[in-house]
């Protein structure tokens, strides 16, 4: 078993990973309507893409921090924690000291009825435990966890004390775990850290992601990267603790809402800004259009690559972040620097690499684009990206340009939009978080088989 150093170092690493891997699979994103109206040339296009992916991704954590903390819960005790059953038992049944008095209150009915013929020293019922975990992670969301004299006595870090103190102004998740921290600290031979655990629910989200991202970039299919990652990390999730594992909520507020309104928003925002295009040069000859816009394409597939990294990026210093938080390293959902840096510089490399099989999907086989078209997506894209980072949601890059396309190429027409590959998208859409989360629950499976887990 790995000690949890090098796990956590092999989380970051894999991250990085993603990261890169995410770089070269999204960068058709950027690039494809640029390229395939052949205003840049795909190395110009590529460089240009991967300098403001970096610069992108330094601008904001919003996303990073609803990947940290608003998508799995990192505070959630599992039987498997109870390390000394018997004797955590024994102390509720009769509790001695103030924390297991507390608890011990805190029981619900039906677990005093378990806890009450419980013989000392017996082993507790698979029954009893599970229904013992269950109160804890009740009681771990409680406010009034924490006071200074129902913890007179045990040794608490600095750390932990200061965000107890403070308990009734943290958000639910970082309350939860706060108050399982304490708990540690209050029964270190009893109760388990899940450190070690979680990291390896971490690292299966993200090598389901991987996978699937590499399936669906040698068949040239622009599924999302980021729904990949999101997808995996609740398969994962999901095998190691069941569906409370996994923030519904957050869920479907900041991924599932957005995953359908995203492209949607891109969608009417591609068709009117192409429409009105259309209206305003209707009388303007063509070809003085095709050379006008040829320049302010780049302009707009700058922003599209700005507003990538923007995004995308935050997807794997959420990770991290995440990573660290629950390995104890920092004690909130902060994105640190190194994080940032680190992860911009390899989502930046991955774009140097670049994903043509992709950008032939986006950029020809959707519709035929012009330099007028390209503007159009890509203007539509960066608007939506621009406002789902600002307010935290992390959204496709893929599906919010491919939504722009699919408009622009419908204002004009809705037969010049080619919906046979449209249909074939969208089924890889909705097939990349259960695919993903399937993937991570086998790679979580496969994990422990080899011995890393406990």
């Amino acid at each position: 078993m790995l000690s949890l150093s090098l796990l956590l170092v092999l989380v970051v690493v894999c991250a990085l990973a993603f990261d890169y891997i995410n770089g070269f699979h999204d960068t058709a994103n950027a690039i494809a309507t640029v390229v395939s109206t052949r205003v840049l040339s795909p190395r110009k296009a590529i460089i240009m893409a991967a300098c403001l992916n970096f610069v992108g991704a330094l601008f904001s954590t919003q996303v990073a921090i609803t990947v940290a903390s608003g998508l799995l819960d990192t505070a959630r005790f599992q039987i498997a924690d109870l390390h000394q059953p018997a004797e955590f038992t024994a102390r509720l049944r009769q509790p001695a000291d103030p924390v297991s008095q507390y608890l011990a209150q805190q029981l619900s009915s039906a677990t005093q009825e378990l806890i009450r013929p419980y013989t000392l020293g017996d082993s507790p019922s698979p029954e009893l435990q599970a229904a013992v975990v269950a109160d804890l992670n009740r009681i771990i969301t409680q406010t009034d966890l924490y006071t200074a004299e129902r913890f007179a006595g045990i040794s608490l870090k600095a750390k932990t004390v200061a965000k107890a103190k403070n308990s009734s102004k943290l958000k639910p998740e970082e309350l939860a775990n706060s108050n399982r921290a304490l708990l540690e600290q209050a029964y270190p031979q009893e109760l388990g850290s899940n450190q070690h655990a979680f990291q390896l629910v971490i690292l299966a989200g993200i090598l389901g992601a991987i996978v699937w991202n590499l399936i669906t970039w040698k068949y040239g299919i622009p599924s999302s990267s980021s729904h990949a990652l999101i997808g995996g990390l609740c398969g994962a999730a999901i095998i190691h603790g069941g569906l409370p594992s996994v923030l519904w909520n957050g869920i479907v507020h900041k991924v599932l809402i957005p995953l359908v309104g995203s492209p949607a928003m891109g969608f009417i925002l591609g068709f009117l800004l192409m429409g009105g295009i259309f209206k305003t040069l209707a009388h303007v000859h063509p070809g003085r259009v095709s050379a006008s816009f040829r320049n302010l394409q780049i302009v707009s597939a700058a922003a599209m690559a700005f507003t990538h990294g923007l995004n995308d990026a935050q997807k794997s210093m959420g990770i991290i972040t995440m990573a660290l938080v629950s390995a104890r390293m920092i004690p909130e959902p902060v994105v640190p620097l190194w994080v940032v840096l680190s992860c911009a510089a390899a989502m930046a490399l991955g774009t140097s690499v670049g994903g043509w099989r992709i950008i032939k999907t986006m950029g020809h086989k959707i519709i035929r684009l012009e330099p007028v078209h390209g503007f159009a997506a890509e203007t539509s894209s960066a608007i939506v990206l621009f406002v789902t980072s600002h307010f935290g949601m992390p959204v496709s890059t893929t599906h919010v340009i491919s939504g722009s396309i699919f408009g622009v190429g419908s204002s004009k027409r809705l037969s010049a939009v080619r919906w046979g590959v449209a249909q074939s998208m969208v089924m890889a859409w909705v097939l990349t978080l259960p695919a993903a989360g399937l993937v991570a629950a086998l790679s979580y499976e496969l994990l422990m088989l080899v011995g890393l887990g406990k």
